[in-house]
């Protein structure tokens, strides 16, 4: 048995050490918000965070995990800088097909939590790591610029 530190939880799980932590998170947690799109940490599709730093889950083995923090979409409800940024997704309609939206969100709060006030170039640095086939990457410069905007005058949403 495995322990993990998913969201502020402590998870239990019995997984080979070598499993990637998206599956452990999909298939073990049943927490389906974490996207498979590569498998070769290429698209941010899988993007979480370990320690408030991103990470690619499709190439991380889980044992690698164990003792350090690891946050999902799922929490971000409850993260003051990840709900201010999904509400600025929502509003700027930032997702078409939505797939990527997990990874985009998370790589999104890890440059905000880093970078407060990031210029276009810091965001666009920051998110090429994060392949969006819809092609929504205006939206999202926007919805980061947006949320930068109202963390920085306080709006606690």
């Amino acid at each position: 048995m495995m322990r993990l530190q998913v969201n502020g939880q402590t998870k239990e799980i019995s997984a080979p050490d070598e499993m990637p932590l998206l599956w452990a998170l999909r298939d073990e947690l049943g927490m389906t918000g974490t996207k498979f799109g590569c498998g070769m940490a290429l698209c941010g599709a899988c993007t979480v965070h370990m320690d408030g730093s991103p990470i690619r889950s499709c190439v991380t083995p889980v044992s690698a995990t164990v003792g350090h923090a690891i946050a999902t979409i799922e929490g971000m409800e409850a993260d003051r800088l990840g709900k201010v940024v999904q509400q600025a997704w929502v509003e700027n309609n930032v997702a078409q097909c939505g797939y990527c939206q997990a990874g985009q969100i998370m790589t999104a709060v890890s440059l905000l939590k880093t970078t407060p006030k990031p210029t276009e170039q810091q965001i666009d640095d920051a998110m090429s790591g994060n392949i969006c086939r819809c092609g929504t990457y205006p939206r999202i410069r926007a919805a980061i610029q947006q949320a930068a905007f109202r963390l920085a005058q306080g709006d606690k949403q």
